[in-house]
């Protein structure tokens, strides 16, 4: 899984493996998780969202796809 360390007061690293559909993110207060099914586009998406990737994540992701805390 390729990570990229962003700048965002709510979110430190995300990471995406095409192949499984898995994005992690590491959040800077709250851990990291691990969402399941998530479509390329919508990672191609947040990876866009640079001055908002709280507000995407919140919008388009949180509650959405299966997810697990890892860290």
């Amino acid at each position: 899984m390729e990570k990229t360390r962003v700048k965002s007061s709510s979110i430190r690293i995300i990471g995406y493996d095409e192949a499984e559909q898995i994005l992690e993110i590491d959040f800077v207060h709250g851990g990291t998780y691990r969402y399941f099914g998530v479509p390329k586009p919508i990672y191609d998406k947040l990876m866009k969202s640079e001055s908002a990737y709280g507000s995407y994540h919140a919008r388009f992701i949180k509650n959405r796809y299966r997810h697990e805390k890892i860290s």
